[in-house]
Formats: C-alpha cells, sequence, structure tokens
C-alpha cells in the first residue's frame, strides 16, 4: 500500500475516539518492528522521522525503507516529519515523499508561529501533505528538543482557537503536562485533562500529545540490571493516556519507549552471550521487543483492527 495522507488516517480516529499511535524510527530494525506490529494489530500507522534521525539515516535509505514497509504490510501508514524546526527541513520532507510534516514553531512567539507555519501549509497543501504544528512548550531532553522545565508552559485554550483559524492547520500539538525524554515528571505523573477536553471543544481538529511514552518500571529495572544508568526515569501512566483519548486525543508520539526496549534487549544479550557477534542475533531480539512494545501501544490506544 501507498502511503497516504496523516490526516486521512486521523480523521476515523477524530470521528471515533480512538487514537492513532506515531511512532519514531532511526534504523532499519525499528522500522521493520514498527511495520510489523501493525500488520499483526491490523492498525493504522504514522510513522516518524525527526531531523537528526533524518541525517542519520539518509534521506533516500529512508524513504525507501518506509515505501518498502507500507507496501509489504499493507496498512494504512503516514510518514511525518516530527519537529521540524525550519522551514527548509519542512520543504525538504515535502518534496521526498513524506505525507505529513510538522514544523515546531512553538519557541517562537504566537505571531512568528504562526506565520512559518502557514509557510509551510502553502507548500504542504498542493502536494496533498499534512500539517501539524505546536502551540505551548514540551519541557525535557530529547534529539534536538530542549526545553528547561522553567521554560516549559501549558497551551492556552483561547489561543488555540485563535491559532487555528490564523494557520488552518490540520493538527494540533498541545501542551498538557508531558515532557520529552525519559524524565517527564516531577513528583506525581498528572496529566492536565481538563485542558484536553476544553482545547477539543475549542477547535475541530485532531489533537496530538507528545512526549507519551510509558517509560516502565520494568524496562527501566532490566535496563538498570545491564548496566543503564537512568534514575528518576519516569513516563506517563496507561491511565492518563486512556483519559486524554477520552476527552480529545487523537495522535499519540512514542519515542522514548521505542529507545529504552530496543536498547534494552541490546544490553542483555551483550550481557548474557558475550560470545556472539553476529549484528543479527543483537539486533533481531532488539527488533522483536520494540515490536511488542508498539502492539502494547495500539491495543492501548483503541487502534488494534481499525487498518
Amino acid at each position: 500500500m501507498s502511503l497516504i495522507p496523516m490526516k486521512e488516517i486521523l480523521q476515523d480516529a477524530y470521528l471515533k475516539k480512538y487514537a492513532v499511535g506515531a511512532f519514531n524510527t532511526n534504523n532499519m530494525e525499528i522500522t521493520q518492528a514498527i511495520f510489523n506490529a501493525a500488520k499483526e494489530e491490523k492498525s493504522p500507522l504514522i510513522i516518524m522521522c525527526s531531523d537528526t534521525a533524518i541525517k542519520y539515516m539518509g534521506m533516500d535509505y529512508l524513504i525507501a525503507m518506509i515505501k518498502a514497509g507500507a507496501k509489504e504490510s499493507g496498512i494504512p501508514a503516514a510518514l511525518h516529519l516530527d519537529h521540524g524546526k525550519s522551514i527548509d527541513i519542512a520543504l525538504q520532507c515535502i518534496k521526498s515523499g513524506f505525507t505529513s510534516v510538522m514544523i515546531d514553531g512553538s519557541h517562537l512567539d504566537f505571531k512568528g508561529n504562526v506565520e512559518i507555519t502557514k509557510e509551510v501549509i502553502k507548500a504542504a497543501r498542493p502536494a496533498r501533505v499534512t500539517v501539524e504544528a505546536e502551540l505551548g512548550k514540551l519541557g525535557g531532553i530529547e534529539d534536538n528538543v530542549i526545553v528547561l522545565g522553567k521554560d516549559a508552559c501549558l497551551t492556552d485554550p483561547q489561543e488555540a482557537v485563535k491559532f487555528v483559524t490564523d494557520t488552518d492547520v490540520d493538527a494540533l500539538a498541545v501542551a498538557v503536562g508531558t515532557s520529552h525524554g525519559a524524565y517527564k515528571f516531577e513528583g506525581d505523573a498528572i496529566l492536565d485533562i481538563e485542558r484536553i477536553l476544553t482545547i477539543r471543544h475549542a477547535v475541530n481538529i485532531p489533537l496530538v500529545l507528545h512526549g507519551a511514552s510509558g517509560v516502565s518500571e520494568e524496562v527501566i529495572n532490566k535496563a538498570t540490571m545491564y548496566g543503564a544508568h537512568l534514575p528518576g526515569a519516569k513516563g506517563v501512566p496507561e491511565e492518563s493516556i486512556k483519559k486524554a483519548i477520552e476527552n480529545g486525543i487523537t495522535k499519540i508520539n512514542i519515542d522514548t519507549d521505542i529507545r529504552l526496549f530496543f536498547t534494552t534487549a541490546i544490553r542483555e544479550i551483550l550481557f548474557t552471550k558475550p560470545d556472539i557477534f553476529d549484528p543479527r542475533k543483537i539486533c533481531g531480539p532488539a527488533r522483536e521487543a520494540v515490536k511488542e512494545t508498539v502492539r502494547v501501544k495500539m491495543k492501548l490506544f483503541g487502534s488494534s483492527g481499525k487498518a
């Protein structure tokens, strides 16, 4: 199946109140794992790359892998640029075959965010490419996204209405308490569910939850057993994810969990089987770990069986 615009994937989820997972990839094994999970779960799929992941893999390799995954799986899938920080990278992705791009102007003032979003939309619409933007800032560190806690701010519902009206953007990422990376909360893990509901009633487009990985105690303990140092890592509880979906979240971004399960599986193999040096026997189990993680997310989000 060919890649399709993210807007088409999100429309059914928006109307029927489930969410579609958007999963970051950084290599072939992760790409295969994500598509294999979607195929087994019969779930629509959004597969994402940051600009640093594109640089790591190379645009041509990336596009070829994603297209191969979409064709083999037969699953409705969109290829999405995650946290595009400039118009140039968004335009490059549009021209290269991405079917969705995020232009992240959240570091700019409101006017600047509107202007950069409108510029990308102008180029994206003729190409049938979906555009996501962000209003408000998430704290944390992940890839090239760095926002200190004191600089993080939640999305204002009234500003959200004006932003959507001014830009005609297709999807909006909202800041409601999560953060990027493995350290999402200091103290209790609390999402502002009321804010999600208020924004959902105020705007008529899909809302996106960034920084939504669970960072399970199980994977942290296992990683630590095999040499990782991740004290205090904490993610978003499953109950909070369910409430976020019930109250208006349609797209959920997952990156940290994929990294944790992938690298933990590698740590375990290298630690328990020091005689192994075949990369396939090291990366293969890591691929399986990611596939199972993605399958669990798809069931949690309610997208299983929707493809």
